[in-house]
């Protein structure tokens, strides 16, 4: 892999950063996340507004002009030309029974609004309780269990409208 990085600024300008032209930068660090560059003779004052790093996005304030910047290498590269996103958003629309059991609990609503890890319903299998938690950000669409019912491994439990 090279040390190139992509780097895209506002979804409009985009540039070839080199891992020399970062390490040639002057830049000092004069507070948890903000900064003070040089560049040409030029001073700037940088601020990291907020940051995923998972997702390889930034927001970041340059003498008081906000830049929303999403920083790529190789492998980022390659891995969305082959269809595979990273940090994609899951769509989803169904839970089913990850394993026979029972419904001892459920905690949502049809029409009810969930975030995703908010717990959908309680099921006993083995003599443990297992919190079945939302795979994704949605709306209840159906319910097709209730408290006290005996499911099968995939029976379908809860539908969504992502």
């Amino acid at each position: 892999m090279s040390d190139t990085f992509k780097t895209s600024v506002n979804n409009t300008f985009d540039f070839e950063i080199k891992h020399s032209d970062i390490s040639n930068l002057d830049a000092i660090q004069t507070s948890g996340s903000k900064f003070h560059v040089l560049k040409q003779n030029k001073s700037y004052k940088a601020e990291i507004i907020r940051s995923d790093f998972n997702k390889k996005l930034y927001e970041v304030k340059v003498n008081n002009n906000t830049y929303n910047i999403n920083i790529s290498n190789d492998l980022d590269i390659l891995i969305k030309e082959m269809g595979f996103a990273m940090g994609s958003t899951k769509h989803i629309d169904s839970v089913k029974a990850p394993m026979p059991g029972l419904i001892l609990e459920i905690n949502v609503k049809i029409n009810q609004k969930v975030k995703e890890n908010d717990p959908l319903f309680i099921l006993e299998a083995m003599k443990m309780e297992n919190i079945i938690t939302s795979p994704c950000d949605g709306i209840i669409r159906s319910i097709s269990a209730n408290k006290g019912d005996a499911v099968e491994k995939n029976q379908l439990i809860i539908e969504f409208d992502a």
